[in-house]
């Protein structure tokens, strides 16, 4: 069997955005499936925008990803020479032609075409000039460009796509194209091509957004005498008013780096990219994966588009529910081994890693991971939520202040008293802290929840969480009579 041979191809004009994402995603499962080999290959010809910011942040953003690749990455402008000797030699076997129409020209035209109501495609003015008409042309120095010479037949041209099934155009309804530029650069029609074929791609998995160059770019493989690849039209992805994503009209919230650095886990951010477009054909939502690479294939991609429901706001809250909820199941379910590095990443990030946490307290470390992980959506939850249980500078939320502290006063007294006590203990466990706060309470007449309510305030700043006396033991008993001392402040 043949190699099966893919390509992802970026343009490198500004960050990896989910659209990409998922492309690359695709082709990626695709080379899994099949064994193949999948080749990044930078478009870069676009050199007003093209940056080497932009090179790192895709990288980095595959990298993050975990889509790795077996060639590349190869930059196009590498290979300039290749796309100007496939133009040439059009040119020479008669499959493309010089064009010296001007912009005004063909503007005028089609102007009188629309008034006519007729076909405003190319006319072809310039398909049958003689050489010496050419040459004369050439030695005024009026510009040019080249045009492929469609064929002039009867029927239709077309490919059989792998989602939305049969394509084809009439060729009388395809105007001759441009595919070098009048400053001798050849189209982004013309250069895919070439760069295809010289990799030897099997496949091109690709967003709907690129059908309108396909029609035209199997014209170009015939001309070359090239097999044709397979091609995999995906849906494109929209927001929730059914506007393209884009980087220009969305900004950040539609980057990769972004959902990295607000603290999503990558195969779980792969596993929500992959269900924008795609189904296993049952209700399963969450892979590992191998079991991803084992159900996907290319006749599963759904031919409708998809919608990315971002919302702006709290950082919790900001993108697609399902997003979340995936990121929230394998935050709370996976092994806290392999949890355990990331979670050392945001703290470093934060400057909150102690690198006692990877040595003699190492396994307080992952049992503080198991324990609070519980209520968290995203990694950095550990930072903001979690912030009491590896730094002191932790905010006391406004909710619990009011609700379990402010409105009990005598807990200035009586949280300060209980930790007098804590510090006496030469057993700071689970069933002496509780002990004694009940012992508390009952002295004070008050519910026990009064005084646990108000302890989970003063010691983590959080309305809600894990057993207080689990929180007790894992912030341990310096820290905790610290902070109960501290009670009276929050009144003044």
């Amino acid at each position: 069997m043949q190699e099966t041979r893919l390509r992802f191809p970026p343009s490198p004009t500004g960050y990896l955005h989910i659209g990409g994402a998922r492309t690359a995603l695709y082709n990626w499962l695709y080379v899994k499936k099949t064994g193949g080999r999948l080749v990044l290959r930078i478009e870069d010809t676009d050199a007003d925008r093209s940056s080497e910011d932009s090179i790192k942040g895709i990288i980095e953003g595959l990298e993050w990803l975990g889509i790795d690749w077996d060639e590349g990455p190869y930059f196009q402008t590498d290979f300039a020479a290749d796309h100007k000797s496939a133009a040439e030699r059009l040119v020479q076997e008669g499959k493309a032609y010089r064009c010296f129409c001007t912009k005004e020209e063909l503007e005028q035209k089609r102007e009188a075409a629309l008034k006519a109501k007729t076909s405003v495609g190319y006319d072809g003015t310039c398909r049958n000039l003689s050489a010496a008409e050419i040459a004369e042309k050439l030695d005024q120095g009026t510009p040019s460009v080249l045009r492929f010479k469609v064929p002039e037949r009867d029927g239709k041209i077309g490919y059989d796509d792998e989602v939305l099934g049969r394509i084809e155009s009439d060729y009388r309804e395809i105007d001759d194209f441009v595919i070098v530029r009048s400053n001798g650069a050849p189209l982004y029609l013309l250069c895919n091509v070439v760069d295809d074929i010289r990799d030897r791609i099997t496949h091109v998995v690709r967003g709907q957004d690129h059908m309108t160059n396909t029609i035209k770019q199997l014209l170009l493989y015939e001309a070359l005498d090239a097999p044709v690849p397979v091609f995999a039209h995906m849906p494109l992805t929209l927001d929730t008013k059914k506007a393209k994503i884009s980087k220009r009209s969305h900004g950040e919230i539609v980057a990769v780096q972004f959902y990295r650095d607000h603290g999503f886990i990558p195969w779980a951010f792969n596993n929500f990219l992959v269900l924008l477009g795609w189904s296993p054909g049952d209700d399963r939502e969450i892979f590992s994966e191998e079991e991803l690479i084992d159900a996907f294939s290319l006749k599963r991609i759904n031919k409708s588009a998809s919608i990315f429901n971002y919302r702006k706001g709290d950082p919790k809250f900001f993108t697609d529910p399902k997003a979340i909820a995936i990121n929230e199941h394998y935050l709370r379910t996976m092994e806290r081994a392999e949890l355990a590095p990331m979670v050392q990443a945001v703290l470093e990030a934060e400057g909150l890693w102690d690198e006692r946490y990877a040595t003699d307290r190492h396994q307080w470390f992952l049992d503080t991971i198991d324990l609070i992980r519980s209520r968290f959506h995203i990694l950095t939850d550990f930072t903001t939520m979690g912030r009491a249980y590896f730094a002191d500078d932790y905010r006391i939320e406004e909710k619990p202040l009011r609700k379990n502290l402010l409105k009990f006063p005598d807990l200035q007294t009586l949280l300060p008293e209980l930790a007098d006590e804590y510090e006496q203990l030469s057993e700071f466990n689970l069933a002496e802290t509780e002990r004694l706060a009940r012992a508390c309470a009952e002295r004070a007449e008050v519910k026990p929840g009064v005084i646990i309510n108000g302890m989970r305030t003063v010691v983590t700043g959080q309305l809600a969480g894990p057993s207080m006396f689990d929180i007790l033991v894992a912030i341990g008993q310096e820290k905790v009579v610290e902070r109960l001392r501290k009670t009276p402040q929050y009144f003044a």
